[in-house]
């Protein structure tokens, strides 16, 4: 069945869909011999398929991985890092770390720990990074100072970061009883540079400490950090079809989280 060139490469674990695009406007990607536009498509079993003149195959087509990952602090989302960094596939095994096409599924800040997914279905990562799939991820934040019920009714509604106006969030206090600072439950459904932290420090409550514990329905419960586990054909099943639609199946939710309190 044909299918776009952007889209085959990423199941095939060649690049991620965002990736694979940029390859086809370099001109890297050939079909029978000839340089392709994109949104070209093409046949596997038909046609033969170029990326930087080496002929891919159905057969190369590599099983896919899906990963979560509890990142540690100061080890950096990517793939390589040109400051020498420790990056999130030197936390896999070498097996893994060699399987090819595997990446993280968007971003957390060096400073930043908590679930990660990694892949190497780029089909995947397109619809869980790109905006209009509004797939939730859920934060547990500790903020300096104590917002008042103005500040975080603020927050939900949205700010405007780089002159545009942020999404509405879910934001809801968890624990108010320390002298200096507050643990926020915060749900986004989008994904802007360091939103969270520059929406606190526009607030006046900056970030003490990020931690992401929820993808969607995929949460990090006791998975120690630095450590990895395979997700479950269910589990996998459920991130797609929250890709796709946005949402979980009812089958497909847990609320592990800690009550919020109505007011400090």
């Amino acid at each position: 069945m044909a299918e776009r060139l952007q889209k085959i490469l990423s199941q095939w674990g060649i690049a991620s869909r965002r990736q694979a695009e940029q390859m086809i406007l370099d001109g890297r990607v050939r079909v029978n011999g000839a340089v392709i536009q994109l949104g070209q498509q093409a046949n596997p079993e038909q046609d033969q398929i170029e990326v930087d003149g080496k002929l891919v195959q159905p057969s190369d087509r590599p099983q896919s991985v899906y990963l979560l990952l509890h990142k540690p602090l100061g080890v950096v989302s990517t793939c390589d890092d040109p400051q020498g960094r420790p990056t999130v596939l030197d936390l896999l095994s070498p097996s893994l770390r060699h399987h090819r096409g595997i990446h993280p599924v968007g971003r957390l800040d060096a400073y930043s720990t908590g679930a990660l997914l990694l892949t190497n279905d780029g089909s995947l990562t397109f619809c869980l990074t790109h905006p209009r799939h509004s797939v939730p991820k859920t934060y547990h934040v500790w903020v300096q100072g104590h917002p008042t019920g103005n500040t975080l009714s603020q927050w939900r509604q949205g700010l405007t970061l780089d002159g545009q106006q942020t999404r509405s969030a879910e934001v809801e206090v968890l624990d108010c009883n320390h002298v200096d600072r507050t643990l926020l439950k915060i749900v986004l459904r989008e994904g802007k540079n360091r939103q969270i932290r520059r929406v606190a420090e526009l607030l006046g409550h900056p970030v003490v400490k990020l931690h992401r514990v929820a993808i969607g329905s995929i949460h990090l419960g006791e998975l120690p950090s630095g450590k990895y586990r395979s997700l479950g054909k269910t589990e996998v099943e459920c991130l797609k079809t929250e890709a796709e639609v946005g949402e979980a199946p009812s089958s497909c939710l847990r609320r592990p989280y800690p009550k919020t309190l109505e007011k400090c």
